[in-house]
């Protein structure tokens, strides 16, 4: 019998591929050129990284584990501070088992809705949109987990995808992990970071939150010990020189 986070990574990735799947079958009837799926896969997938960053952004700074709903995600992402190794030594199903889940959530009600009201090229291209952001979004957790890990211990390909920017490098991602934790949040490719931190978006809407409503995000105070990272899990060896470079 599948465990539960078994059966929730088989139901996204189900979910996805139908998504994909309907937009490559009105492809290949004629009902759409390539080009307006494709276009919209690469939107998808540039959108997936900034949503990352601002959902990362959350959960690191507004909220406790008492939150509703967000509470436990929130202290994951809290514990995942103090100890960042320990999500490289998780199975891809403890890692995107409850993304997976979510996503297929939204995708049936998104996918019937797009079938219900566009038709054609307007489809094909929606349903991709749909099932890249969703794909990506789901990966980004494992994207996450090869940015903390060792260089040869990483799949084949993948640091070549890491160096390209394809996929968020192990160098960008450790200067997230520098006190005050205020930078680098997008976990897919990293190409929002540049932007977002260049132009302190998010110290704008910091800012904008605590005008409006006094809360403080935990970026401006002291970091609390709780954030601290165990020695024990910091990066070491000549194999983690890329990862630490400028971070220190």
């Amino acid at each position: 019998m599948l465990s539960v986070r078994a059966r929730g990574r088989r139901t996204g990735s189900a979910a996805v591929l139908s998504s994909l799947g309907t937009s490559a079958s009105l492809v290949a009837s004629g009902a759409s050129p390539a080009a307006a799926p494709l276009a919209a896969a690469l939107a998808a997938y540039s959108l997936a990284d900034l949503a990352t960053g601002v959902y990362h952004w959350l959960v690191d700074n507004y909220g406790d584990a008492s939150t509703p709903v967000w509470g436990p995600q929130i202290a994951a992402f809290q514990g995942h501070h103090r100890y960042p190794s320990t999500i490289t030594a998780r199975d891809p199903c403890n890692n995107l088992h409850a993304l997976a889940r979510a996503a297929a959530l939204a995708l049936v009600p998104v996918d019937a809705a797009i079938s219900a009201t566009a038709g054609g090229g307007g489809a094909a291209a929606a349903h991709a949109f749909a099932g890249t952001f969703a794909a990506c979004v789901v990966l980004s957790q494992q994207f996450h987990a090869w940015a903390h890990e060792k260089r040869r211990r990483l799949p084949p390909g993948v640091e070549a995808l890491q160096g390209a920017g394809v996929l968020v490098s192990r160098a960008q991602h450790a200067a997230h992990h520098r006190v005050p934790y205020d930078s680098n949040y997008c976990i897919v490719s990293g190409m929002w970071n540049g932007v977002l931190d260049r132009y302190r978006v998010f110290q704008a809407l910091e800012t904008v939150v605590y005008l409006r409503t006094g809360v403080r995000p935990r970026s401006w105070d002291e970091t609390d010990a709780s954030w601290m990272e165990e020695e024990s899990s910091a990066p070491d060896g000549p194999d983690d020189e890329e990862a630490t470079a400028g971070v220190r």
